[in-house]
């Protein structure tokens, strides 16, 4: 069974309803201000004979993330799934951003990300130390904003590269419980995207019913089921997806620089280093 945060509506919408067309009980979980339209999330899946129950945990809360967990365990007996796509944005260049915008960023983005993968990761690790066989996985949810950069979004970016980072560290702790973890990067038609200046038009739905729609929220969804997949081989990596586009993305690397056998000096390194950058 599978854990979605975020569900409410957008990607984590179009997760839920795939996982539960595909046989998964779920777990569909936002706050509580987005209650009723997580609901009717819940709703859809019943109606289309599926098994699905809401949780309106905040997810960058301890006891909270927690209990969501255990409201999994309690419900369908046991976790398989963790999908965590909790997010909001506070858009603003770094010389007006406030105090707040940058706090509540980084806690509903990375530490939403974090707080329900401890609390699933030390389910699993306690299942594994028993003697269960544990096929378990995490898939985050990071951005290019964050891989690549966005101006105006520093709190936002910063959340999403430390996604990525928390993504490959997990997958190196998780693996010897049989917990593999990924994300994926989406560019998709969501409330963020629709929120952000100069961004609204460009993700609109094509006025012609029979073209591909690029940025619906359901092309990134058959790659969270395909990474959650039990025989799935994949784990600590990040894959950038929009419309019918998949490609792996590759963290920080180091080029080819400058060495020598002392200590460089200013002026040195003024002299040399810009010839390799």
């Amino acid at each position: 069974m599978a854990v979605i945060t975020g569900a409410a509506r957008g990607l984590g919408r179009q997760h839920a309803l795939l996982f539960a067309a595909e046989g998964a009980r779920v777990v569909v979980n936002d706050r509580s201000d987005s209650a009723a339209a997580a609901g009717e999330v819940v709703e859809e899946i019943l109606t289309a004979g599926g098994q699905a129950v809401l949780s309106t945990e905040d997810v960058a809360d301890w006891d909270e993330g927690e209990r969501l967990i255990q409201v999994a365990v309690e419900t369908f007996g046991d976790v398989h799934v963790l999908v965590n796509n909790a997010g909001v944005i506070r858009d603003r260049s770094i010389c007006n951003m406030s105090e707040d915008e940058w706090d509540t960023v980084l806690d509903i983005d990375l530490k939403g990300h974090f707080v329900p993968l401890r609390h699933a990761a030390a389910y699993w690790r306690g299942r594994s130390k028993a003697g269960a066989e544990v096929r378990a996985c995490v898939v985050n949810t990071a951005s290019t904003s964050g891989l690549v950069g966005n101006p105006g979004q520093a709190n936002y970016g910063a959340a999403k590269a430390g996604i990525a980072a928390l993504t490959a560290i997990a997958a190196e702790e998780l693996g010897r419980y049989g917990v593999r973890v990924n994300a994926i990067a989406p560019a998709a038609r969501t409330r963020l995207t629709e929120a952000t200046p100069g961004l609204g038009d460009m993700v609109a739905r094509p006025d012609d019913p029979d073209r591909f729609d690029e940025w619906d929220p359901a092309n990134a969804s058959p790659l969270v089921a395909w990474l959650s997949g039990r025989d799935c081989p994949v784990t600590g990596r990040v894959f950038h997806c929009f419309g019918g586009s998949i490609s792996p993305m590759n963290g920080w690397t180091t080029r080819p620089g400058i060495s020598r056998a002392e200590r460089w000096t200013v002026a040195d390194i003024a002299r040399e280093l810009p010839a390799v950058l």
